[in-house]
């Protein structure tokens, strides 16, 4: 798969408002102080983990983790281009909080399931590690016909992937958040272009513009609907 570049690049993902939103609901799941030890596998550029730095005001810089190497990234996070198995099975770090946001369903599931398995290894006594990933059921993202049905591909086969993975509810947490997003049409437009989200990055030049015609064609100037993601929390 292409490495996917502008999840986070001049999205509502990568607003001042979005990532605020989201820090707070992760600070309400995990008990962090300015001496915790972050890991954030897919980190992007680095956004969310230099504002949770900044809350934090942490002694020790967190650490993230992508297999893309972003000019703009973070000064507040040690970036790693590395892939997670690689980095979590050498590191002598443990960690109070490890990050996997919606990176997990591009793994397959030997490959989830191990990674996991060597996070948990990884934690300090009461670290966690908290999982988000599109929620299955309750999708709002606007899409156009193609985009609408590899999305539901994938959404099918990652509920498939966190039914396999994550077999013994009773050890985790489920919770949900939810952001509410106002974007310009215009604005959405350009982010299907640059291909934000995973589903995209596959279609050809061609079917993208066909989509971008559709988009237009069937919704308001002014877009308005939830981000729903599904929280997994895993203890040591």
């Amino acid at each position: 798969m292409k490495p996917l570049k502008n999840w986070d690049n001049k999205t509502w993902l990568s607003s001042e408002k979005y990532i605020n939103s989201f820090n707070k609901f992760i600070l309400k799941q995990v008990s962090l102080n300015k001496h915790s030890r972050i890991l954030d596998i897919g980190c992007g550029r680095g956004k969310i983990l230099g504002n949770l730095s900044n809350k934090l005001k942490l002694s020790k810089k967190p650490i993230g983790l992508d297999i893309e190497n972003h000019k703009d990234k973070n000064k507040k996070i040690i970036f790693k281009k590395i892939d997670a198995l690689s980095f979590v099975s050498k590191t002598k770090i443990t960690f109070d909080l490890i990050l996997i946001k919606q990176t997990i369903h591009l793994l397959k599931k030997k490959q989830a399931t191990k990674l996991l398995s060597i996070c948990k290894d990884k934690l300090n006594p009461k670290g966690k590690i908290i999982i988000l990933s599109l929620d299955p059921k309750r999708n709002e993202i606007p899409t156009f016909t193609l985009m609408e049905k590899k999305l539901r591909i994938s959404l099918n086969k990652d509920e498939k992937l966190f039914n396999l993975i994550f077999k013994n509810r009773a050890e985790m947490n489920v919770k949900k958040f939810t952001y509410e997003v106002k974007i310009l049409k215009n604005k959405y437009l350009q982010m299907i272009k640059n291909r934000y989200i995973s589903t995209l990055l596959s279609l050809t030049d061609e079917q993208i513009a066909d989509g971008i015609i559709e988009i237009k064609n069937n919704y308001k100037n002014k877009l308005k609907f939830k981000d729903r993601l599904i929280c997994f929390i895993l203890k040591k």
